[in-house]
């Protein structure tokens, strides 16, 4: 169920102020950390000798020891050192994989590390740029991956389920505003809608610092296997569109295991840069919709192992995002189940924006 020959977020890059990371990717128990050099690293969390996880050891300098029996791995999984003796047995090396630092994240490809072409990281330069100001954090979720793309790829349910953040009011919802969907190169799929003239909810009302009627627009922007943004915009609607309040949600999926996701997540604004005090609110704002998010999640996920059944169980008109997103990814896995080289170059996120009313 895990695309393997993918960029995936493996951590912020503050994160490797410590001296190393534990964390499970693709179900994959993982220990990673900044070489005296600068490079990440990043190996399997397992001692050859007798399977202790290597994180239950230490740093020393820049590799890893053992908390067993005190043997020593290199940032590319070579054995080193074997107290007692001077030989290092052949079969003492564990896995390493390519990890990388792009745009204030680590990137971690869990495929072939020969296909491990860093021109295929998707572009999110908004995340670390000077024109754009970030806040961000993480959540964990106890539920597939791929429940939360659909989440997200969905953004109907704002109405009901983010009332005191983000949604409209029920006579406004989301969904009776009509939706494009959208397919690029079999890899990406987007969700637009358009919301003029509507009454600000309290997420906008904070961030144009107005509470008069707004025009608001959105795409749920989802590349597979699990990157996905929350383009927003607006502005009041006796001002011109190219004046808007512009925000990238960022949410940057990583499977932990086939029950539950790593969830990075960074809102970029392009207005009020040098507001700190407004960066912290999104910040506690964004963590409690997330909060929200994650109940619902969860919930479908123990409904979903328990009754056995698929989702949607009934699809209706708000579903089309998510199963084009799905069958997507199903033709995806297909491909590389046949072909282990099997790769394809992400299209453009988020072209410059133009503020024209997207079709």
């Amino acid at each position: 169920m895990f695309l393997k020959n993918a960029w995936y977020v493996a951590a912020f890059d503050h994160e490797f102020e410590q001296a190393f990371i534990a964390r499970r990717l693709l179900d994959i128990p993982l220990v990673m950390f900044r070489t005296g050099d600068g490079e990440l690293a990043a190996l399997e969390d397992l001692c050859p000798h007798r399977l202790l996880p290597l994180s239950c050891g230490k740093r020393v300098e820049d590799q890893m020891q053992c908390g067993y029996h005190g043997m020593r791995f290199d940032a590319q999984g070579h054995c080193t050192d074997v107290p007692g003796q001077s030989n290092i047995p052949a079969a003492a090396h564990i896995r390493s994989f390519p990890l990388v630092s792009r745009h204030g994240l680590a990137w971690i490809w869990m495929g072939p590390a020969e296909l491990a072409d860093t021109a295929l990281i998707p572009d999110l330069y908004q995340n670390d740029h000077p024109q754009w100001a970030a806040s961000r954090g993480y959540h964990h979720i106890q539920a597939d991956y791929r429940l939360v793309n659909d989440n997200l790829l969905d953004l109907s349910h704002e109405t009901y389920v983010h009332q005191r953040t983000i949604g409209n009011e029920e006579e406004e919802s989301i969904a009776n505003y009509p939706m494009t969907v959208t397919v690029t190169d079999d890899s990406l799929i987007r969700v637009h809608r358009e919301m003029p003239n509507i009454d600000p909810p309290p997420f906008f009302q904070l961030l144009l610092q107005q509470n008069g009627p707004i025009h608001r627009w959105q795409s749920a922007v989802h590349l597979v296997p699990s990157i996905n943004l929350t383009i927003v915009g607006a502005h009041p609607v006796d001002t011109e569109r190219s004046s808007a309040a512009v925000g990238h949600a960022m949410h940057l999926l990583t499977p932990e295991t086939e029950s539950s996701t790593h969830y990075f997540w960074s809102f970029v604004r392009n207005c009020r840069l040098n507001d700190e005090q407004l960066t912290q609110i999104i910040v506690n704002a964004s963590r409690h919709t997330f909060d929200e998010d994650k109940v619902i999640l969860e919930v479908q996920q123990k409904q979903a192992q328990a009754l056995n059944r698929p989702l949607p169980s009934v699809a209706i008109k708000l579903d089309e995002g998510p199963i084009r997103a799905r069958r997507v990814l199903e033709q995806r896995l297909k491909a590389e189940g046949n072909d282990a080289s099997y790769v394809v170059a992400p299209p453009e996120l988020v072209p410059e924006h133009s503020y024209a009313v997207l079709d």
